[in-house]
């Protein structure tokens, strides 16, 4: 349906076409763990979704979607969807059901949890594993913190993803999620990618970068391990070596003061510990010791430098893939502190750009009600979950384990424990999903969930400043259940308050009561308008009088309090676990660093089961420099084994330019299950955490790479 066709959109959403037939048309919000937070415009016919695309009025999505979310109905009403619940009549991981009714399933859930309850070991036997499958308030992480924390059940600490960069910005900043502007981005001169791949994982940001290069001469800098989809289209990359981004930035900070480039007035009113953090930087990262730590060259470093000191308004998008080592907190903080250094926090769009949404203010623990946990509960890191399951943590042994808007059997680090362990039979698992994922295959019960057409949530976005209303657009597929409902049924099996469970209408209420951005947001004005940005200024410029929310009102360049919680003070450059430089022993047989960042038909593992994004995709691959594919034998489109002591996936090689000498890349995620081999990059990832906010390490990993020797070649080329 062309857009000429569609009925004008009223404001309150809906529209209703001919006496023929009856078509409407909603505004929906897009649920993807992305910064964009797209709003969606919906064609509904006869009750089926026939259309959907970017709202064009929505003042950030500006009337595209993704390549992943274009595709969405085909996700909502793929054949391979869930339909009605399932019980496991089969070992655990062949994947083989039976369906039952929603009674049966829940009765069972609730035995399961009863007996945990009152067992020796007690509620903290029983484990929620969730992640942001979806991103919505509600179906993410209302009612079902409400339910485990009433119940007693382990705490789940959700580290997987952002948790070491913000505790790190944190400590710079004192707000962990407060940062440039992004509609601002367009007057920007400079453009640094800092472990970003915007293009792919953030494109509607990356339109307005494009358009401050049109309309501003604005130069696009991207600073990243691999010439990612960002670095190919931008005007200068730097292909860092993995994990060393602290170094540079402290390289940078030495050109910056030695040449006198830094704003010196600035730093006098808005910078804590200027002179103890200008030492460092001369006197312990020259630009020559950067280049051998960083891999790049001393010229480049010098003019970049130059180049940020001497442009303004300059970003730079800071994002996660530049945290997920040993030092990766640390990292982000090092990064974060160059802003205040040239005085860019002064300029609408200018200084840095981490996450949006500690600007909503949204009251959590209203919705989350944390005052119900009961004292003394242990909490288990995502990231471990291996170790969870095969009894290695402190406290009891996990005995019922609630999968939700995750996928863990593909995801979680270190595959091979996680799936000994989704393995015992003593473990009674539910999974709640929209597909058969690699998870479901193991688990004992499964329910079928709701896609983001088919009930309600409040969103908020890590990468701009709307709050959004998603209605209902359909009616939910086959019996499928929102996250919402079934903690609502399964609150009532286990005759708790009812009063602790409303409805999902009072729960958006809830958590609108919140700090002084949201005045004046209410359920009922977003009925109306579905999007409305919050209460702060246009263009927000939130550090350009200087003061930040930190204990000395400053940017913290020397931080009180990382010193009284164990750190260095100062910002340092701290080296992978894993790294060739430091760990020769272990380079000597592992001497490749692999990073996994994310394939761009995928969105983690969500999309990673559908035809169109599997193709698209292809099968699994690793990409290598010419220089070491040809030291191990291998040419391009063979048939090759990633390595380490964790374990081994199988992939095609890529052969090129795209990471320098004794780097690998491998994207995720595929399903195990979808793979040649039956394991993806996650086999040999490893459950150690960060340095700080107990972040995944990933990209912290050395492998050795070899030929297969049953090789059909050339596969990888598709």
């Amino acid at each position: 349906m062309s857009p000429s066709d569609q009925p004008a959109i009223p404001r309150n959403g809906l529209a209703t076409a001919s006496a023929h037939h009856v078509r409407k048309v909603v505004k929906a919000v897009c649920p993807l763990d992305c910064p964009d937070t797209c709003g969606m415009v919906v064609t509904i016919e006869r009750g089926k979704a026939i259309d959907l695309r970017g709202d064009k009025d929505h003042p950030f999505t500006r009337g595209f979607l993704c390549r992943k979310m274009a595709r969405y109905l085909d996700r909502v009403y793929s054949p391979q969807r869930l339909t009605q619940p399932l019980k496991r009549v089969g070992s655990k991981g062949e994947s083989r059901f039976e369906p039952i009714g929603w009674d049966e399933a829940l009765d069972t859930i609730a035995q399961a949890m009863r007996e945990a309850i009152s067992s020796p070991e007690g509620p903290q036997s029983i484990l929620p594993y969730s992640y942001c499958g979806t991103m919505g308030k509600i179906q993410s992480s209302g009612l079902d913190r409400r339910f485990f924390h009433r119940i007693g059940a382990s705490l789940l600490d959700r580290t997987i993803c952002a948790t070491a960069g913000t505790v790190g910005y944190q400590y710079t900043m004192g707000s962990p999620r407060h940062g440039a502007d992004p509609l601002a981005v367009t007057g920007c001169r400079l453009i640094l990618n800092w472990g970003s791949n915007t293009a792919s994982t953030n494109s509607h940001l990356w339109s307005l970068m494009i358009q401050a290069r049109k309309t501003q001469g604005a130069l696009i800098v991207t600073i990243d391990p691999h010439r990612s989809e960002t670095a190919a289209r931008s005007d200068l990359h730097l292909p860092i070596r993995p994990g060393t981004d602290a170094a540079l930035a402290l390289g940078l900070a030495h050109v910056i003061f030695r040449e006198g480039l830094e704003d010196r007035a600035f730093l006098e009113k808005a910078a804590h510990g200027v002179a103890d953090f200008r030492t460092r930087a001369l006197e312990e990262f020259p630009p020559e010791r950067v280049a051998a730590i960083t891999g790049l060259e001393v010229a480049a470093i010098e003019d970049l430098a130059r180049r940020y000191a001497a442009t303004h308004p300059s970003l730079i998008r800071l994002n996660y893939g530049l945290q997920r080592h040993r030092g990766g907190g640390m990292a982000v903080r090092t990064v974060a502190c160059l802003p205040v250094l040239v005085g860019a926090w002064k300029y609408p769009g200018g200084g840095a750009l981490l996450s949006t949404s500690n600007s909503f203010g949204w009251n959590d623990a209203a919705l989350e009600r944390p005052d119900l946990i009961p004292p003394g509960t242990r909490t288990v890191n995502m990231n471990q979950l291996a170790e969870a399951l095969l009894g290695e943590l402190p406290g009891p042994p996990v005995k019922v384990l609630y999968v939700y808007n995750s996928n863990p059997a593909a995801v979680a680090p270190d595959q091979s424990r996680v799936h000994r362990g989704l393995a015992r039979d003593d473990l009674f698992t539910v999974v709640h999903d929209l597909f058969l994922t690699d998870t479901a295959d193991f688990a004992d019960l499964v329910l079928p969930a709701t896609s983001q057409l088919e009930h309600h949530d409040i969103h908020g976005a890590y990468g701009h400043h709307f709050v959004m209303y998603n209605a209902p657009a359909i009616a939910p597929v086959g019996e499928s259940k929102s996250n919402s409902e079934v903690f609502r049924l399964l609150a009532q099996r286990l005759g708790l308050e009812s009063e602790l469970f409303p409805d999902d209408e009072t729960l958006i209420r809830e958590v609108l009561n919140g700090g002084p951005a949201l005045q004046g947001i209410t359920l009922e004005r977003l009925k109306e308008t579905y999007s409305i940005r919050l209460n702060l200024p246009s263009p927000f410029v939130p550090f350009a009088d200087g003061a930040f929310p930190t204990p000395s009102g400053k940017c913290e360049l020397r931080s009180e309090t990382m010193a009284r919680d164990g750190y260095d003070s100062l910002p340092t450059y701290i080296p992978p676990r894993e790294d060739p430089q430091t760990r020769p022993d272990l380079a000597a047989r592992f001497p490749l660093q692999l990073i996994t960042p994310p394939h761009p038909q995928f969105l983690n593992s969500t999309f990673a089961n559908e035809e169109h994004h599997l193709k698209l995709a292809g099968p699994q691959v690793v990409e290598l420099a010419a220089a070491d594919a040809q030291t191990r034998g291998i040419a391009d489109g063979d048939r090759v084994a990633v390595f380490n002591d964790r374990g081994q996936f199988e992939a095609f090689a890529r052969v090129g330019d795209t990471v320098r000498p004794g780097v690998a890349v491998a994207f995720g995620i595929h399903w195990n299950k979808q793979v040649q081999g039956g394991r993806n990059v996650n086999f040999i990832t490893s459950t150690a955490l960060t340095d700080m906010g107990g972040g995944a390490t990933f990209f912290d990993n050395l492998v050795e790479i070899r030929k297969l020797a049953d090789n059909p070649g050339s596969e990888a080329g598709t």
